[in-house]
């Protein structure tokens, strides 16, 4: 049985070993999400997310599989993108960084991760649902569609360090 659940300071080691792991996937053309090693997502991305206690991690025995990044704060690049639902910052939830340890992929893990996200958001009266992705990460892209998200557009930017990223701006509004 899986649990997400906060993440405390004991996960920190698993959820960077999943970004390492996605990225040698990367390196070898397993996948394409558009990450760099050493640049983003790092440690230091798990310990700014668990400082801030909005880092969030799925358990299954007792082992970490997947992780992401649960707030209010939209990126700055956001204010670029022509949403379809205009929202006070109060009323938008966003996820960041969710990853799911590439071994154990196929699982549905990313399903129960966004699932959790909505239900997380509904909690924290938030019914407006914000994500971002780098164009090249196809698999995220595929998820959040059918998972009834919307992608809004496209915003070239620098994106947590990396240049020449193409940030997909993705939406869904909660019934």
């Amino acid at each position: 049985m899986n649990i997400i659940r906060k993440a405390k300071q004991k996960d920190i080691d698993a959820v960077s070993l999943i970004f390492e792991h996605i990225i040698d996937e990367e390196e070898k053309s397993n996948c394409t999400v558009g990450w760099q090693r050493g640049v983003y997502p790092t440690r230091d991305t798990a310990m700014a997310a668990l400082e801030n206690d909005d880092l969030f991690v799925m358990e299954e025995d007792g082992e970490v599989m997947a992780a992401m990044r649960l707030n209010k704060e939209q990126v700055p690049v956001y204010k670029n993108c022509q949403w379809e639902y205009p929202a006070n910052d109060d009323q938008v939830m966003v996820m960041h960084t969710l990853v799911v340890e590439p071994s154990v992929k196929k699982h549905g893990y990313g399903r129960k991760m966004v699932s959790f996200y909505e239900n997380y958001a509904r909690e924290n009266n938030c019914p407006y649902l914000r994500i971002d992705t780098n164009a090249l990460n196809t698999r995220a892209r595929e998820l959040y569609k059918r998972c009834g998200y919307k992608e809004i557009g496209i915003v070239p930017c620098v994106f947590n360090g990396i240049s020449g990223v193409n940030l997909v701006c993705i939406e869904k509004k909660l019934d």
